[in-house]
């Protein structure tokens, strides 16, 4: 995953954040060693079923390697945020019976994937957890891949992830955050980088008034 697909990954999931209170942190884990092939086949079956249960699904997925996983070393799972709440036993069942149903069993039959499907909730009013999901979960792989390695819902794809603006907007940061924001000298321009708390989130509300008429325009 290059750093230009890991910056518009981050892009995405900060503007989808500004838009939901609460958004859902989806880990999809495979009970036996699959290729990426099979995994990516899987992964959107699931959905697809869940777009049809579920109205307005909204969902970003990116793959990873297990590099942890002992007994399938560096297998792929698939990490996603989306707008839903989940029902989790009932899932959990599901994702194994689709698992099996694509020839992905168990190789002990009396094992039993407990964190096959894991589920956390992501508290968007938080600027720290937002930041801790976007940088140290989603875009961390730098594993390679025989498959799509990201991919999100149209509604997604559609969001502003940025803003023209004047000195003022950069001027008003700086007075807040003194000595906070570190410049990084470019060939062309000087790169700001912004510490994102509940202090500095408050200056991109124009991009959420914008994507929500966007949504808006779109149903």
């Amino acid at each position: 995953m290059s750093s230009r697909t890991k910056t518009k990954i981050r892009k995405n999931l900060f503007a989808f954040s500004r838009l939901h209170k609460r958004l859902t942190f989806v880990t999809l884990t495979f009970v036996n060693e699959v290729t990426d092939e099979q995994a990516i086949k899987v992964l959107r079956k699931f959905i697809d079923n869940t777009k049809k249960r579920s109205k307005n699904f909204q969902y970003l997925w990116v793959a990873e390697r297990q590099t942890e996983n002992k007994v399938f070393p560096d297998n792929i799972h698939f990490h996603m945020i989306t707008n839903k709440y989940w029902d989790i036993q009932k899932t959990w069942n599901y994702w194994l019976d689709l698992q099996r149903r694509n020839g992905i069993v168990p190789r002990d039959e009396s094992f039993k994937a407990s964190s096959a499907f894991d589920v956390k909730k992501v508290d968007t009013k938080n600027p720290k957890q937002v930041g801790i999901y976007l940088t140290k979960y989603v875009t961390k792989n730098k594993a390679e891949f025989k498959c799509q390695v990201w991919n999100c819902s149209k509604s997604i794809s559609a969001l502003y992830t940025d803003f023209y603006t004047d000195c003022n907007f950069l001027e008003g940061l700086q007075r807040l955050k003194q000595g906070e924001i570190k410049e990084v000298p470019l060939e062309f321009c000087t790169l700001h980088l912004i510490p994102l708390d509940k202090t500095t989130i408050r200056f991109y509300d124009r991009l959420e008034n914008k994507n929500r008429q966007t949504l808006k325009n779109l149903n």
